[in-house]
């Protein structure tokens, strides 16, 4: 029973004219920029988290969650109409639905990958309806010791689990970290690394590092890119989208695995939409009778990913909301958010504002809704859009990426951050380096200093205490796990391979 009177408070909460339109707006956004080629979510929630600062915590949350969500809807039709994934997790639908784009079979392609994202979505947020409470009750018993423990469990996770090396992601852990130093220090009231630069005591601004790192960076990584490889947009009509019988039932039995999958995974730290779409790409080709059929257009190598990926963008909000860490760099933006309206992500947020949690999920399902309907009769509007130039495009991506960073504080600084972090962000994109643990470790920064003070003066300056709390012993064991096993593992093989 608790379970509906908290949902009755969410619609309650959501069905207000404001709201919806905020919903709205923000999956018919998300699904624009997902439509873009080369332009991720990160880009959009960067450029639109100035205008939640004059919105209610809810309403902000609320349109922010829909521009993440929205995308990955839109992601998938750049992937099969184009080939040009939009996000990383984008990229296994392109696998083939690009072939089946070239066979004639767009349409089709695209209605099913548009089910699949619907019933992913709503698989998991029956998952949240369900299981948030138990998961905030049990993290009740958090404190400053666990609350360490586990930001740095999710750290750890998010740089091993980040694409390329996990050297690499280690590495630009510290160095958010490091960048998380940058202010005024929250028990001397000092200025750190601030190099006499007053805009520098309140810290490093996240949407200008966000901006400079994914959205800037995005922009001339996409110019740099050659005209051929950008493709051209297949004519869809609505007609052609209606799939046949027998696609539809090749599509069933992956849904129904690929929704556990990226539910599952959503929720872990540092998993997230990518990991999922390849999980669930990789079970198909293990329980296919013919494996040759993918990579040449197979349906279950769109309906499995496509399930998957928007599974784990609902699933996602659990351990950002319930526990308060969140599991990528667009969940970290969430938590920014939150925090700049004063809400405390953690496990008293379903308690404290049950309103602004149920608010939220009982929107997932309206705006999951919204872009199922939209989708199949918006799919002309797309693929128009797909023909802009580029040369028109981006210079208005740029523009509003200046306006956006310089309404935060009005501030001619936040733009040379902007600046500078492009050309860090070129230059680790070149040296294949993952920012988005470099942008957790910003955000995640502040916090954990601030709960390992916490913990040294509840123990006297004894570090003990973290092996001596039985969940934060737990946390750090896996840590330690997560980072050793792999090596033990590359180790073995070595000895495997010099004894034969």
């Amino acid at each position: 029973m608790d379970m509906f009177a908290n949902l009755a408070l969410g619609f309650n909460e959501v069905m207000t004219p404001i709201t919806l339109g905020f919903c709205f707006f923000g999956v018919t956004v998300g699904m624009l920029i997902g439509v873009l080629p080369g332009i991720g979510s990160m880009a959009a929630i960067s450029m639109l988290m100035p205008l939640t600062f004059y919105l209610e915590p809810g309403q902000a949350l609320i349109m922010l969650a829909g521009i993440y969500y929205g995308a990955q809807y839109g992601n998938s039709i750049t992937s099969i109409l184009l080939n040009v994934p939009g996000t990383p997790s984008s990229a296994v639908t392109a696998l083939d639905g690009y072939p089946l784009s070239k066979q004639g079979k767009a349409g089709p392609a695209i209605f099913i990958t548009t089910a699949a994202s619907f019933f992913g979505s709503c698989f998991a947020i029956v998952c949240l309806a369900f299981f948030s409470p138990a998961i905030a009750n049990f993290a009740l018993n958090f404190g400053s010791v666990e609350y360490f423990s586990l930001m740095v469990f999710g750290l750890i996770t998010a740089s091993v689990v980040a694409p390329g090396s996990q050297i690499k992601g280690v590495a630009m852990v510290f160095v958010g970290l490091a960048l998380g130093l940058v202010g005024t220090d929250i028990t001397t009231g000092t200025f750190r690394f601030t190099f006499g630069f007053i805009e520098l005591t309140d810290g490093i601004t996240l949407v200008a590092v966000a901006m400079g790192v994914f959205g800037a960076t995005e922009v001339i990584t996409n110019l740099n890119r050659p005209k051929s490889e950008r493709g051209t947009a297949q004519k869809v009509s609505i007609r052609s989208l209606l799939p046949t019988r027998a696609d539809m039932r090749q599509a069933v039995k992956p849904m129904l695995r690929g929704a556990p999958i990226g539910t599952f995974l959503g929720v872990l730290p540092g998993a997230g939409a990518t990991i999922s779409a390849f999980v669930a790409y990789g079970v198909e080709t293990r329980v296919a009778k013919d494996r040759s059929r993918f990579g040449k257009g197979a349906i279950e190598g769109i309906a499995a990913p496509e399930t998957a990926n928007n599974a784990a963008a609902q699933a996602s909000f659990i351990p950002t909301l319930a526990l308060g860490i969140p599991g990528d760099a667009i969940m970290a933006l969430m938590l920014g958010a939150l925090l700049i309206h004063g809400v405390q992500p953690g496990p008293q947020l379903i308690t404290e504002h049950p309103e602004i949690f149920w608010g939220l999920l009982v929107s997932f399902w309206i705006g999951n809704l919204m872009l199922l309907i939209m989708n199949i009769p918006m799919i002309g509007v797309w693929v128009r859009i797909l023909s802009i130039p580029y040369r028109y495009l981006f210079p208005c991506i740029l523009m509003l990426v200046c306006v956006g960073v310089y309404s935060v504080n009005n501030s001619a600084f936040d733009l040379m951050l902007v600046f500078v972090f492009t050309v860090i962000g070129f230059a680790m994109s070149v040296a294949k380096l993952p920012p988005a643990p470099m942008l957790l470790g910003i955000v995640l920064g502040i916090m954990m200093e601030d709960n390992l003070k916490r913990s040294m003066l509840l123990s006297r300056g004894d570090p003990m205490i973290f092996l001596e709390r039985p969940i934060s012993a737990v946390l750090l064991g896996l840590s330690v796990a997560i980072i050793v096993l792999p090596l033990i593992m590359m180790l073995l093989r070595r000895l495997k391979n010099r004894t034969v």
